[in-house]
């Protein structure tokens, strides 16, 4: 069967939009092949600095036929319907059309067959579409006189060189390769243009090795002379000739790499044909922290950094392979890239003075004059660094607080300063919960954010925190204290490292709350995929933290509590929101008292507050679940299931007020219902709670309350009493015990009783006193049940 290879060459793409690009290239255009009936087996694309790319393999030769039918109007409709109808289906007359009967009619229906086209056609439209539409992050137009300029260049197109049209493309385009065919045949150029770049079957090389244009066929031909040309289209085996040749070249010295996946996918995309260097920088950097000599080498000259041998293992480890000569890819593209990996724990003290460099090119000189070029700016900055380093040190992170003050945190909840002050005054409430030093805990919180005002920081801002440790420690603080500066900001995602550490843990506790607290206060709420803020992470990480440590928390009361803090400030700063919450939260008794606005300040102010922070508690702790879903929907927990535990108590004792007891109940609830008890009981509960709901509606009254003993009759709703009564008392223990999984098995006892029931016993009884007594009777089945999950909740 045929296949299509598609080429679009430009001047280099960034590499931050190299993997997207090539993602929306396979799928914009294979949907719209499978949409024109041309499906496929197997696709893969490529992209280069200069270069998206797209093999499509096992393509028909031609559109199937297709026939399909076109309802028209009612047979004596209007005149003026009936043209418009022939018009749209190509009919000559309506004699052409077939009369169908209708359930409101007969109906004119007109069968259209439209036969198959050849591929090459369709795909001669389809890439014009694509490519006019394709979603750059960021994209430009060129005029005639760089166009003019890019056609002297070696390589560039030579169609329209001095054409400028309304084509949006991320870097000026110089070509299109799309060519069509069988194995077994010379396929053929598709013929389309786009403002004037005509598709063609040449490709070009390496810009400086192979600068020509190279007439290419197939995809296996594409990339075997595109490899001799020295280019390498597949951006993962680009990656993983990289890491290769760098772990060959540190081991060579007796040393490790520290492996970076984000950095690696980086320089994969600015090489086409990657030669991996090494080279040196004056062993007395060493003295700066690994973390800052890593992230000048990393952000400035985008090069790897080398330690010495260690037991554990390498952050991020990658597989890699060889670079081998051109053939045939495999069909799927390989998943985006994570984000970059950190740095490893305890690499400092063993971190060399080499670097890896990635040229883009085989230098004569053996690569001496690039390692050196790189060995000079890695100098330069490090030189820049190390006087941060030192200028940083002779002033206390206690002395730097008060800069924090000229530092807005956000205009409606003041400045770092203000912010300091209430992690450190919430960190030092949180810490005895979490077996922490208030002491330590209060301590780190206060100087937690100082580092934001170093030069280092400022410099490098995604140090902040690992340097505040590191001041701390030259400072001779605790090391308690000065880890807990670092890992505050802790975990950043759902691969990043929670805190173990008692005063960590209360620190990074205090820091996520206020965020979550403080911005859901101000209005700032996540809307879709749009979190400013970070609300979200923050929730993340209030979850990941409890659930790690094992910490039960009440976070409503503790969230409660901080959230006074802020209404007091807003009100003092915002008429607006001081009316609203007066109006809401104090009677209108006191509101019209003479002496309210004096009294308002010195009084009701704080009283306010406290009243309406409870229902926003419950909002934060709506917002908690939804998190809390999505982190057990992760692990494969039915979102149903999720929703049965995390939905009770609301609004008085909501169980996700505690997350790591809200988990462990998800967890046992998830087990039970795997088990035939669990799956028997559903079906019990379902059917009490059916004809429950049903008599409710007809009898408009609930039937709630306590079943009358001497109305119960036959032995079965006897036993089912009984039980209800003992299991009841058991689901009760078990749940202030913690011990949700003997509470799944009490439950789990109501099965026979329940089954015996209803297959012995009449509920809608003649007697209307028996009738409303064990109607009452699956109610308690019903509010049994709710003490371990909403059962009405959990669909199938």
């Amino acid at each position: 069967m045929p296949d299509l290879l598609l080429e679009l060459f430009s001047e280099e793409i960034p590499a931050r939009m190299q993997r997207g690009a090539m993602e929306n290239l396979k799928k914009l255009v294979t949907d719209k092949l499978v949409d024109a009936g041309l499906t496929y087996d197997g696709a893969k694309a490529f992209a280069t600095p200069r270069r998206i790319a797209l093999a499509v393999h096992g393509l028909p030769a031609r559109q199937p036929d297709r026939r399909e039918e076109k309802k028209g109007p009612r047979v004596g409709a209007p005149d003026q319907a009936v043209q418009g109808f022939l018009k749209s289906a190509g009919l000559k007359s309506i004699g052409e059309a077939k009369v169908q009967p209708d359930k409101k009619g007969d109906f004119y229906f007109a069968v259209i067959e439209r036969k198959g086209r050849p591929a090459a056609e369709v795909i001669a439209e389809i890439i014009p579409e694509v490519v006019r539409a394709f979603p750059w992050p960021k994209s430009m137009r060129w005029g005639a006189r760089s166009a003019q300029r890019a056609a002297f260049q070696p390589g560039a197109f030579q169609a329209s060189a001095f054409q400028t049209g309304p084509l949006h493309w991320v870097r000026p385009l110089h070509s299109i390769l799309c060519t069509f065919g069988p194995e077994t045949e010379e396929p053929e150029i598709v013929k389309f243009e786009i403002d004037g770049i005509k598709a063609g079957d040449i490709t070009h090389g390496h810009r400086v090795h192979a600068p020509g244009p190279i007439k290419v066929k197939r995809l296996e031909d594409y990339l075997t002379k595109l490899h001799a040309a020295k280019v390498v289209p597949d951006p993962d085996r680009r990656k993983a000739t990289i890491l290769a040749d760098a772990k060959d070249l540190a081991l060579a010295q007796g040393l490790d790499l520290v492996e970076d996946e984000g950095l690696l996918e980086e320089v994969a995309g600015l090489v086409e044909w990657p030669v991996v260097l090494i080279g040196s920088f004056d062993a007395a950097f060493l003295g700066i922290p690994p973390e800052v000599i890593r992230a000048t080498i990393r952000n400035n000259q985008k090069c790897f950094v080398l330690r010495t041998p260690s037991t554990s293992p390498l952050v991020g480890e990658v597989g890699a392979k060889r670079r081998e000569g051109g053939g045939a890819a495999s069909t799927t593209n390989s998943p985006g890239p994570p984000p970059p990996t950190p740095p490893h724990k305890g690499e400092g003290s063993r971190l060399a003075n080499k670097f890896i460099t990635v040229a883009n090119q085989e230098a004569t000189d053996g690569g001496e004059a690039i390692k050196a070029g790189n060995a000079r700016v890695i100098r330069a900055r490090l030189s820049d660094a190390k006087f941060f380093w030192e200028q940083d040190r002779k002033k206390r992170l206690e002395e730097r607080l008060p800069k924090l003050k000229e530092i807005v945190f956000h205009e409606k909840l003041g400045t770092q300063a203000e912010r300091v002050e209430r992690i450190a005054r919430l960190a030092k409430e949180l810490a005895p919960i979490v077996k922490a030093d208030p002491q330590k805990a209060e301590q780190a919180a206060r100087l937690a954010k100082a580092d934001l005002v170093t030069d280092m920081v400022g410099e490098f801002p995604e140090l902040q925190g690992t340097m505040g440790k590191y001041y701390a420690l030259a400072e001779g603080i605790d090391p308690e204290v000065a880890a807990a500066i670092e890992e505050h900001y802790k975990p950043q995602g759902p691969s990043d490292r929670v805190p173990t550490a008692p005063v960590s843990i209360a620190v990074a506790l205090a820091d996520k709350i206020d965020v979550l607290v403080g911005f859901n206060a101000a209005g700032e709420i996540p809307t879709g995929s749009r979190d400013p803020y970070g609300l979200r992470r923050a929730e993340l990480g209030v979850i990941r933290i409890l659930e790690t440590n094992s910490i039960k928390l009440d976070i409503r009361e503790v969230i409660e509590k901080h959230y006074i803090h802020f209404a007091i400030r807003l009100a003092s700063t915002d008429q607006e929101f001081a009316t609203e919450l007066a109006k809401r939260s104090l009677s209108q008794e006191v509101l019209q008292d003479e002496n309210f606005s004096t009294r308002w300040e010195q009084e009701l102010l704080h009283k306010a507050a406290a009243s309406w922070s409870f229902a926003y508690a419950n909002e934060s702790i709506l917002n908690l679940g939804e998190r809390l879903i999505v982190q057990l929907r992760a692990r494969g927990i039915p979102y149903d299931v999720v929703e049965a535990v995390i939905s009770l108590g609301f609004p008085d004792r909501p169980v996700l007020a505690n997350p790591l007891l809200a988990i462990r109940r998800v967890e046992a609830l998830g087990k039970f219902l795997d088990t035939d008890d669990g799956k028997n009981l559903l079906v019990g509960y379902r059917r009490a709670a059916n004809i429950l709901r049903d008599e409710e509606k007809k009898d408009k009254r609930s039937y709630a309350g306590e079943p009358d003993p001497k109305l119960l009759q036959a032995p079965e709703e006897k036993a089912l009493a009984a039980a209800i009564s003992k299991v009841e008392q058991e689901v009760d223990a078990a749940i202030k015990r913690e011990d949700f999984a003997a509470a799944m098995t009490a439950i789990a006892k109501l099965r026979a009783p329940v089954d015996a029931f209803f297959e012995k016993v009449t509920v809608n009884a003649e007697d209307k006193a028996l009738r409303e007594n064990r109607l009452k009777l699956l109610d308690r089945i019903r509010a049994a049940t709710r003490t371990v999950a909403d059962f009405s909740r959990i669909e199938g």
